[in-house]
C-alpha cells in the first residue's frame, strides 16, 4: 500500500523540501494543459465524428420523412416493435428533432462514454505503465493531480461535444430546448463514464483491465436499458430508469423536456468521483487495489502463442459473446425490416446501397453483417496493436531476452488478432442466423465474407507498428474509424462512389442475395497478407521502444 496516502506522488530524486511544498492537487493545471496538448488531434476527431453523425442523421431524416404524417407513421411502427424499442428506445414525438433524439441519443451517448474512458485511462494508468508518470513526479505534482487532470480533460471534451451537438442541430433546423437537453444528456453520459473509468483505474492492475471493466459497465447499462424498453409498451419501465442510457431517453428531448433528469448524471458522477478520489490514496503507483496474480512460467504460457492467448483471451471472449448477442438482436429485426421501411423508396434505396439490391430482407441482413464487420475492425486493430502496448510498457524485452524471436513473439499476438476475428465474426453470424431463424449457411456466410476487409485493416495496423510505432496507434485507429464512418454515414449522405471505394468494405460482395465475387476477396486477402509481411520485416529492422 502506498506510503503517501496524501500529498505528492512518490518521486525519483526529489527531496523532502519540495514534497512539503506540494499539495494533493499541485500541478493539476499543468498536467491538464499537457493532456489537452497530447490529445489535440484525438479529441477533435472524436468530436467531429460524433457531432457529424448527429448532423448527418438530422439531414437524412429531414429528406426521408419530410411530413408529420411520415414521421408519425415511423414512430407508430417503431414503438410497436419490441426489438426496435430495445435497440433504439421509443420514439417520443413526430418532429424531426424527436427522430434524431430517438436514433442518436443512445448511440451518441455511448460514443461519448467511450471517448471519455479512453481519455481518462490514457492519462492515468497508461502514463503509469509507460513510466512517464514517474518522470513527471520528479516535478512538484500532487498525488491526485494526474487523476484530476485526466477527468478535467474528459470534461472539456464532453462539454465541447454538448456545445457542438447544439450548434449542429440548430444549423440543421432542430434547435431549441430539445437540442440543449439532448446535448447535455449526451455529455452527462460521457462524464458519468469518465468517473467510472477513474474508479476502474484505481481497482485494476493495468490500463487494459481498466478499459475492460469500464466497457463492461457500459455494456451492462445498455443491456439493462434494452431489457426495460423491450418489456415496456407505454411509459418507461423501472429497468430503463436504472440505466444511464435510460436517463438519456427520460430526458425526453423534443418531447416536453425533463430537465431534472440531468441531476441524475450530476449525482452519479459526483458519487463516483468521490469514490475514485478516496481509492486513489490507497494504492501504489503502477498497481491497482486488486493485485494481479503471477502465473507459472511453464506449460503453454511459456511459448509466445500461449502467452499471447493468456494475455488476450479475456478480450477475445468479451468480443465473441458481445457479437453473438448483438447478432441475435439484429437477426430478430430482420422480419420487421419491411414493416419499418414501408413504402419509403428513399429508405429502400439507402438500405440497398448498404446491403444489396436483392430482396429487402436480404439487403437488411447484408447491411447488418457489414455493420458487424466494420465494428470487428476495432477488435482486430486493438489486438494487432497489443505488441505495441507490451513493447511500450517494457514487458516485451524480458520475453525476447528469454529466447523468443521477434517474429514468433509478434506472430503469437497476430494469430489471436486475425484468427480471433474469425471467431468473433462467426459468433456474430451465428447470432444473426439464430435471431432471423432461417438460412443459417447464407447468413453465416454473409458475416464471414467480411473477414478480408477486417484483415486488411489489421494489416495496416501491423505495418504501422513495424515501420512507424510512434504514430501506429493513432493512425491505425484513424484508418478504422474512417472506414467505419464511410460505411455508416456515406450511403446515407450520398457520398461519391470514388470516396466510398476507399473503404475495403465497399468491395465485398453483398450477401445474402448478391453475387459472390471471389476475385475481390482474394485481392483483399492478398493485400492484407502483404501488409503483415511488410510490417514484420520492418519490425526486425528497428530498435525496440521502452
Amino acid at each position: 500500500m502506498t506510503s503517501a496516502a496524501s500529498g505528492a506522488l512518490p518521486r525519483t530524486g526529489s527531496g523532502d523540501t519540495s514534497a512539503a511544498r506540494s499539495g494533493p492537487f499541485t500541478g493539476t493545471l499543468a498536467l491538464l494543459r499537457l493532456a489537452l496538448r497530447r490529445d489535440r488531434v484525438l479529441i477533435p476527431v472524436w468530436l467531429l465524428a460524433i457531432g457529424g453523425s448527429f448532423a448527418s442523421v438530422a439531414g437524412s431524416f429531414a429528406s426521408l420523412y419530410p411530413t408529420v404524417a411520415d414521421r408519425a407513421a415511423l414512430a407508430a411502427t417503431t414503438n410497436a416493435n419490441g426489438s426496435l424499442r430495445a435497440l433504439y428506445g421509443p420514439v417520443l414525438g413526430d418532429s424531426a428533432g424527436a427522430l434524431v433524439s430517438w436514433r442518436m441519443g443512445g448511440f451518441g451517448a455511448g460514443l461519448a462514454a467511450v471517448m471519455s474512458l479512453i481519455v481518462v485511462v490514457r492519462h492515468t494508468r497508461e502514463e503509469e505503465e509507460t513510466g512517464r508518470q514517474e518522470m513527471l513526479s520528479a516535478a512538484p505534482v500532487g498525488r491526485r493531480a494526474p487523476l484530476t487532470a485526466a477527468l478535467l480533460a474528459a470534461a472539456v471534451a464532453d462539454l465541447a461535444l454538448a456545445a457542438l451537438v447544439v450548434l449542429l442541430l440548430s444549423a440543421a433546423g432542430c434547435g431549441g430546448p430539445g437540442a440543449y437537453a439532448l446535448g447535455l444528456a449526451v455529455a452527462g453520459t460521457g462524464l458519468l463514464f469518465a468517473a467510472t473509468a477513474a474508479v476502474a483505474a484505481q481497482l485494476t492492475g493495468g490500463a487494459r483491465a481498466a478499459k475492460g471493466v469500464t466497457a463492461a459497465a457500459l455494456g451492462a447499462a445498455f443491456v439493462v436499458k434494452a431489457a426495460g424498453d423491450a418489456a415496456s409498451t407505454g411509459a418507461f419501465a423501472a429497468l430503463t430508469r436504472l440505466s444511464p442510457f435510460g436517463w438519456v431517453e427520460n430526458t425526453r428531448a423534443y418531447a416536453t423536456e425533463r430537465w431534472w433528469v440531468l441531476l441524475l448524471f450530476a449525482a452519479g458522477t459526483a458519487a463516483l468521483l468521490a469514490l475514485a478520489s478516496a481509492l486513489a490514496g490507497r494504492r501504489d503507483l503502477g498497481s491497482g487495489l486488486f493485485a494481479t496474480r503471477p502465473g507459472a512460467a511453464s506449460g503453454r504460457i511459456a511459448t509466445p502463442y500461449g502467452l499471447a492467448l493468456r494475455l488476450q483471451r479475456g478480450s477475445l471472449a468479451g468480443w465473441t459473446v458481445s457479437f453473438a448477442v448483438v447478432g441475435l438482436v439484429f437477426g430478430r429485426l430482420a422480419d420487421g425490416a419491411a414493416d419499418l421501411v414501408g413504402g419509403n423508396e428513399r429508405t429502400r434505396e439507402i438500405i440497398a446501397r448498404m446491403g444489396g439490391a436483392a430482396g429487402l430482407t436480404d439487403a437488411f441482413l447484408a447491411a447488418m453483417a457489414q455493420m458487424l464487420g466494420m465494428v470487428a475492425a476495432l477488435y482486430v486493430v486493438s489486438s494487432a496493436l497489443r505488441p505495441l502496448a507490451e513493447e511500450s510498457g517494457g514487458r516485451a524485452e524480458p520475453v525476447l531476452v528469454a529466447g523468443a524471436g521477434r517474429t514468433a513473439w509478434t506472430g503469437g499476438h497476430l494469430l489471436i488478432a486475425f484468427g480471433g476475428s474469425v471467431l468473433v465474426m462467426g459468433a456474430g453470424g451465428l447470432g444473426l442466423a439464430a435471431g432471423y431463424g432461417h438460412r443459417l449457411p447464407a447468413v453465416l456466410g454473409a458475416a464471414l465474407v467480411q473477414l478480408p476487409a477486417i484483415w486488411l485493416l489489421g494489416g495496416v495496423a501491423v505495418l504501422l507498428y513495424g515501420a512507424a510505432p510512434r504514430i501506429a496507434a493513432a493512425a491505425s485507429w484513424g484508418a478504422a474509424g474512417f472506414c467505419l464512418a464511410l460505411g455508416w454515414i456515406g450511403p446515407a449522405v450520398d457520398l461519391p462512389q470514388a470516396v466510398l471505394d476507399v473503404s475495403p468494405y465497399t468491395h465485398l460482395p453483398k450477401l445474402p442475395g448478391g453475387d459472390l465475387r471471389a476475385a475481390a476477396l482474394i485481392a483483399l486477402t492478398a493485400v492484407a497478407a502483404a501488409l503483415v509481411v511488410a510490417g514484420l520485416a520492418a519490425l526486425r529492422r528497428r530498435d525496440l521502444r521502452g
